[in-house]
Order: C-alpha cells, then sequence, then structure tokens
C-alpha cells in the first residue's frame, strides 16, 4: 500500500465521529421537520407511539444523539438546517447532477443538499424517479414493465453513502443520474478490512451512530444486510449487480446499471415464487446469476448448488472436477428455448460414446489421440473423454497402444488384422 494509505488507515479514529459531540451546536440548529419524520418512522418500526409532550431533547437522548453535554454529528448529518451544517460541517453535503448524455459540461439539472438527510431524502428520490424510465416486455397476453431504476436499492445505496463515508474528508457525496445508470461516488474509501470481493460477508460502519438510527426507524435492518439486498434485487431483475470497479483509497464509487439485460429471466425468477425466493440466501442469487450469464462459480460458493439443484432451479453435468452447472429444463421450458436447453445439456453419454467410434474408426490408419478427441467432445473435460475411452475400450469397441495422453486410439478390429496377419 501507499505511504498515504498506510496513514490513513493507521490514522483511522477508533472512536465513532458521528458519535462525539459537536462544539457549539446547539438544538437550534436542528430542524423539527425531520425530527419529526425520524420520530414518526421510529414508532412504526416499533409497533408504539411515543408518550404525548415528549421533548426533542428527550426524542434525540434516547436515540443516543445527544446528550446533557450536546449534540453528535450524527444529529447534525440527520437533523441539522442547512445554516448549521453550513457552520459546523459543510461536508455532510449530497449533490445531486442529472446528465442526458456522456458529454463534459454543465449538467442539464444539479441540486445541492446541505441539510438534514431526513430534511431531503424523499425530495431526492422524487427528482431521480421523475426520469425513471420504464422498460416494457411482453408476458403471454399482458404487456409487463419494470422500472430501470429500483427504489430498494437507489435508496439502500444513498443510507450507505451517508452512514459509511468519511465526514473528517471535505468532498461531497455525488449522484449522478445518466439514461440508464447512476454513479454515487462518497469521500473516503472502504472501511478497513472492507474490500469489493468480500463487501457482502463483511460489515464494519465507519458511521456506526447514523447507522444506528436508521437502523432504529427501519430504514436499514442493524444486522447489516442493506448491501445484499441490492444485489439481490438486481439480479431478480436481470440486471447489472452493483459495480465498485471505481473505488480507490480515497473514494468509495458504486454504479448502479438499470438495463434489463434479459426479460425471461425476470419472467422466471417470478414464476419461481417469492414463497421460495424469500428462503434463498444472496449467495443463491448470486450462483444462479453467474450460471444464467454462463460465467465460472468460485469456490466460495458452491457449497449452494445442492440445494439449488434439489430445488429443481439447476442441474449439474457430469461429475467430480469436469462438472457443470446450468439452469433447469423448466427454464429454458418457461422460455421457450427447448433446443439451447439440449445443447447446453450436451448429448446424452450414449451419442457421445458413438461420436468418438465414429471419429477413431475414420482414422483408425493413423490412430487418434486424446487431444484430438477432445476436440470431438468440447463441452467435456479431458478425464469426462477419458472415462468415456475407458468405457468404450471394455465393452471391446476399441484399443490403446501407447501409454498415457501419447498413447493412439484405434478400432478394436485393428487388432483382429494384426493377429490375422
Amino acid at each position: 500500500m501507499t505511504p498515504d494509505r498506510l496513514k490513513r488507515l493507521f490514522g483511522e479514529e477508533t472512536a465513532d465521529f458521528s458519535a462525539q459531540l459537536c462544539p457549539g451546536a446547539t438544538m437550534a440548529d436542528l430542524d423539527v421537520t425531520a425530527m419529526q419524520a425520524f420520530q414518526t418512522l421510529w414508532e412504526r418500526r416499533s409497533g408504539r407511539a411515543r408518550p404525548q409532550g415528549v421533548s426533542a431533547v428527550e426524542l434525540l437522548e434516547d436515540a443516543e444523539l445527544a446528550t446533557e453535554a450536546g449534540i453528535t454529528y450524527a444529529a447534525l448529518i440527520l437533523f441539522g438546517t442547512a445554516q448549521a451544517l453550513s457552520k459546523h460541517l459543510a461536508q455532510a453535503e449530497v449533490v445531486f447532477e442529472y446528465r442526458s448524455s456522456e458529454a463534459s459540461g454543465p449538467a442539464q439539472q444539479r441540486e445541492e443538499y446541505r441539510r438534514g438527510f431526513f430534511s431531503f431524502q424523499d425530495e431526492l428520490w422524487q427528482k431521480i424517479d421523475l426520469r425513471n424510465e420504464r422498460q416494457h416486455f411482453q408476458q403471454g397476453f399482458l404487456m409487463r414493465e419494470v422500472p430501470t431504476f429500483n427504489e430498494v436499492v437507489i435508496r439502500e445505496a444513498l443510507l450507505n453513502a451517508v452512514s459509511h463515508r468519511d465526514y473528517r474528508l471535505s468532498g461531497s457525496v455525488f449522484v449522478r443520474q445518466y439514461g440508464r445508470r447512476i454513479e454515487i461516488v462518497s469521500p473516503g474509501g472502504f472501511p478497513p478490512g472492507i474490500t469489493p470481493e468480500n463487501i457482502l460477508v463483511r460489515q464494519v460502519p465507519r458511521n456506526r451512530r447514523i447507522a444506528e438510527a436508521f437502523g432504529k426507524c427501519g430504514l436499514v435492518e442493524r444486522s447489516g444486510q442493506g448491501m445484499n439486498r441490492m444485489f439481490e434485487e438486481c439480479i431478480k431483475e436481470s440486471k447489472a449487480i452493483p459495480d465498485f470497479s471505481g473505488s480507490d483509497d480515497y473514494q468509495v464509487s458504486v454504479t448502479l446499471h438499470g438495463e434489463v439485460q434479459d426479460p425471461r429471466f425476470v419472467q422466471f425468477m417470478e414464476r419461481i415464487g417469492q414463497e421460495q425466493l424469500a428462503d434463498f440466501t444472496t449467495d443463491d442469487f448470486l450462483v444462479i446469476d453467474l450460471i444464467h450469464r454462463e460465467q465460472p462459480i468460485p469456490e466460495r460458493l458452491k457449497v449452494r448448488l445442492p440445494a439449488l439443484v434439489e430445488r429443481g432451479i439447476i442441474e449439474m453435468i457430469g461429475r467430480g472436477r469436469g462438472s457443470r452447472s446450468i439452469l433447469s429444463r423448466r427454464f429454458y421450458d418457461f422460455i421457450g428455448q427447448k433446443g439451447v436447453y439440449t445443447r447446453q445439456r450436451g448429448l446424452d453419454r450414449e451419442t457421445n460414446k458413438a461420436l468418438l467410434v465414429t471419429h477413431i474408426e475414420r482414422h483408425s490408419h493413423v490412430g487418434s489421440q486424446l487431444s484430438e478427441l477432445r476436440q470431438v467432445l468440447p463441452a467435456l473435460s479431458y478425464p469426462q473423454v477419458q472415462r468415456l475411452l475407458r468405457e468404450l475400450r471394455e465393452e471391446g469397441k476399441i484399443l490403446a497402444i501407447g501409454h498415457t495422453k501419447s498413447a493412439r486410439w484405434y478400432p478394436s478390429q485393428r487388432r483382429k488384422r494384426i493377429k490375422a496377419k
């Protein structure tokens, strides 16, 4: 790591910045309407209304956002007025931009939100939704639509940006909307120990007090499953999973692509049923997505394969190292591509053996090496082809002259001809 990165890691505050008291901040610096919105959500989440006459101070103290000694930075970030933030924490700002194209220059629309998050979160989503194109596709006699930007995914990404950014840095959070993608960039790299590779299995909140406030009112799960939910929603709508490739030591950048890549896959996921999908883990969704895209499955996820086979979602072809996974027959039946299933599944065992025998007989004068027999059945691994050859030899149909991979395979009649001579 670079010296700057090491310095930042070693200098990372052990105490929660958002829990620290802001010198000079008072209750007058907080927006009453924003605090009321928080209280309403908290009561709805807990299922019980707070007693009448509870003061704003008591509300903040109960939420651990204030003490007798003063107001926390978390309270300012969540409920602060524009004047208070400009005075005490000007970088607690979210900047929204809409751009209709990739061309450089001023954005078609720009809005700066330097006020408490609870005073503008719904307004920001409404601005995004204003240009939220609906993508249409046919489902039987009905026309279905999928919004380009999923509200759950966008809100979760915004909550992550606000609760995990580094408020010691002077930059703002930027939300840039394009026709079919949104980029959200927040100051500060990933918290120590978090990478794009482990972001689904590790949670390290940089501003714990803010995250806990979001949890109290139900905006995020206290278990830290918000990121998992983003990935799952993207997969269910056949969209690319969140892309963190633009992140570095100084910023976290997530790109959310809104293009529905395969409407038939969306229908298949709906066909599986919400009840069954509710039991899926995030890893189950990732496995299905990788198989659908014909991409390799990492070792960490292979443990989920047996359960998905048992549910009839996927099928396994082959055994051992040469095995591979495809979506089940019912997926291809559902989308009307039974021929693709046959290609994916491959030829049956006896047909594969017949192809090998045909090739060996056609080249009986020189023999056939394993490398060229592998070309006959490119969908199979070397061990799988070798296993078929052993079966054919045991059946008396072919024979091998030589050893290991340099051996040549001949029809069994060759031995008879040799003996006759």
